[in-house]
């Protein structure tokens, strides 16, 4: 099972592995005190260490080196290999999994890790009191949905009715915890020995098995942070169980100091099954946030890695390492002949000259570059959403120029998007195309939705004379990247529709909250494939989906959905995706798809 039968692995890992690479291949380099054997610089800080909360890209990175999932994905050919499971059986069914747990996996205080554990962490995900983005990928296991939907509902009549149960909310998780027990087909008969049952057979089961969110977690750590609100009824999980002094994780790693949006310490979790491969001693993850401060320490030494390459020159860095990379061509590609690994070559190749850099990488990613639409019927403050009408939503997508952005702003070559999947991403999946640039369907769409310059003011209207809403921008401060965009398609509006709208930039933490809640109209948003099927995008879209940041509900979406999942033959389930994914789209736009991403790292292969 290689990287060419997979190529969505290879865009979503390449990344990845190369960093998890360095983790357990760097040698030791100067840092400032305390020394650490590989430093990394990081725009961003994790809002979270607990996996079953996880979503954002950074996060799930940080949780691959301090936690172990049941499977990994190996770094030379993108298959399954063991983790904490060494060996694993699928019946002739493709419906019930076995994992025979290692022996010596062990937590960092030196606890086995069992089955239990696992079936713990997956409560903790599928638990609506959890509120994880992720829940939805465990309703692929028997009973996981129904599960989730009484307790859903039980949550809502406690509400309603609390002397029900004499409001004390531990008689309501009793009767949860009861429930998960007889009807979700999670089966741990002894300490070594994990059985999963699906409802039906679902060809990337394993790679979610791999995927972060599905780690396990110590469970006496964090029962001693588990309370209940007797109002509510909900089951309260404080996060102070992940701070350092108190985690207790199970991977490579575990985190020993942590100053938020400073810097956080990984150790060598003493522990770990499998010591040989971490030769890394120690990590310091470094938060800056400002792109061009982590160029300048990343270049001062203060680095050995930076994660994400943000400053608006990343162009031209790429364009110097290109010009090196041709001056050594024949070097690299005699190299590359008798197999030797790009970045060992490049690293022992004479020091690049002025104009030229060998420290700057890209990587086409799995990944896609998006604004959102809110598509509720009303607006955070009670007034009514002209987004939630799919012609508001059309008119607008069609006004952006995407090759201009990808030219003028983001000047990384990107593939125009007019669809969530990468284009040849995943195997036998059709290309899918939706709607392009089309400023004079954009205003007859507009139109149509009942506004237009009815008096030829320049002031565009509805039936009532209502002006239509100055559109509010939300994106994130991050990267200028993202202010870019939204200053240019908020020009774009204005030119083509004749439609005000204001920019509203926020730090990390607030963007996300505001996100959460639905307080926007457009936002910036991307994601990245978390495994090889298009249900890592379209799911994005689901009622009820943690990630489904718009707020879209349409039934024959749904509808749509349920009946592909139905389908057992892989190509016609393939086919029947791709036809969902043409109808949104085309016609239902929640979202703008840009471009799919491009990734730039920092980092001098002659250094590590």
């Amino acid at each position: 099972m290689g990287c060419d039968r997979y190529p969505w692995r290879v865009r979503l890992l390449a990344p990845i592995l190369l960093l998890v690479l360095a983790l357990f291949a760097a040698v030791s380099l100067d840092s400032p005190l305390p020394p650490a054997d590989l430093v990394l610089i990081e725009r961003s800080d994790c809002y979270t260490l607990d996996p079953q909360r996880m979503s954002y890209q950074h996060e799930l990175r940080r949780a691959r080196v301090i936690y172990e999932t049941l499977v990994n994905l190996r770094a030379s050919d993108c298959a399954v290999v063991e983790g904490v499971a060494k060996r694993w059986e699928i019946s002739a069914d493709l419906r019930t999994y076995t994992f025979h747990l290692r022996s010596d996996a062990r937590w960092s205080n030196g606890d086995p890790v069992t089955s239990a554990d696992f079936a713990y962490a997956w409560r903790r995900a599928i638990l609506p009191d959890t509120a994880a983005d992720y829940s939805a990928l465990y309703f692929a296991i028997g009973g996981a949905r129904a599960f989730y939907n009484n307790r859903t509902a039980a949550l809502a009549a406690y509400a309603k009715s609390p002397e029900t149960y004499h409001r004390d909310a531990r008689e309501l998780w009793r009767v949860t915890e009861a429930d998960f027990a007889k009807n979700v087909a999670i089966e741990t008969p002894d300490p070594n020995t994990l059985v999963v049952h699906l409802d039906a057979p679902l060809a990337y089961f394993l790679d979610l098995c791999a995927f972060p969110c599905f780690a396990p977690v110590h469970p006496a750590t964090v029962e001693q942070f588990v309370s209940f609100d007797n109002t509510s009824g909900r089951l309260i999980q404080r996060h102070d169980w992940t701070k350092p002094g108190r985690i207790v994780t199970n991977g490579a790693y575990v985190p020993t100091v942590w100053r938020y949006k400073r810097d956080m310490r990984l150790e060598a979790n003493p522990y770990y099954w499998a010591p040989s491969r971490v030769i890394a001693k120690s990590v310091e993850c470094r938060t800056i946030e400002n792109p061009n401060t982590g160029v300048l320490s990343f270049q001062s030494g203060g680095g050995d890695w930076l994660t994400d390459l943000g400053p608006e020159y990343k162009t031209e860095m790429l364009a110097e390492r290109k010009a090196y990379l041709a001056r050594f061509s024949a070097e690299i590609n005699a190299g590359l002949a008798h197999g030797a690994v790009a970045d060992d070559i490049v690293g022992g190749l004479p020091v690049p000259a002025p104009g030229e850099r060998r420290d700057v990488r890209g990587f086409d990613a799995f990944g896609t570059d998006f604004f959102s639409f809110n598509c509720r019927t009303a607006l955070t403050g009670g007034n009514a959403n002209p987004f939630h009408d799919a012609r508001v939503r059309r008119a607008f997508a069609l006004t952006v120029n995407k090759q201009e952005l990808i030219d003028r702003v983001t000047r990384l070559g990107e593939r125009v998007a007019s669809t969530l999947v990468p284009p040849g991403s995943i195997p036998d999946y059709p290309l899918v195309e939706g709607i392009g640039f089309d400023p004079v369907r954009a205003r007859a769409e507009l139109k149509a939705a009942g506004y237009d310059d009815r008096n030829g003011d320049g002031i565009v209207e509805n039936t009532a004379g209502e002006k239509f809403p100055t559109v509010d921008i939300l994106y994130s401060t991050a990267s200028p990247r993202y202010q870019n965009l939204a200053l240019a398609m908020r020009d774009m509006w204005k030119r083509e529709l004749r439609v005000a709208a204001e920019c509203r930039g926020k730090d990390s933490k607030l963007y996300k909250e505001d996100l959460k809640k639905g307080n926007f109209m457009i936002a910036r948003g991307g994601w990245y494939g978390d495994y090889g099927d298009p249900t890592t995008w379209l799911d994005l879209q689901r009622a009820g989906n943690g990630n489904n940041d718009r707020g879209y509900e349409n039934p024959e979406f749904e509808t749509r959905m349920d009946a592909a999942a139905a389908e057992h033959d892989p190509k016609t389930r393939l086919a029947m995706l791709a036809e969902v994914e043409k109808w949104l789209f085309t016609e239902e736009i929640p979202l703008m798809p840009l471009c799919n991403y491009v990734t730039v790292y920092m980092y001098d292969p002659s250094r590590l």
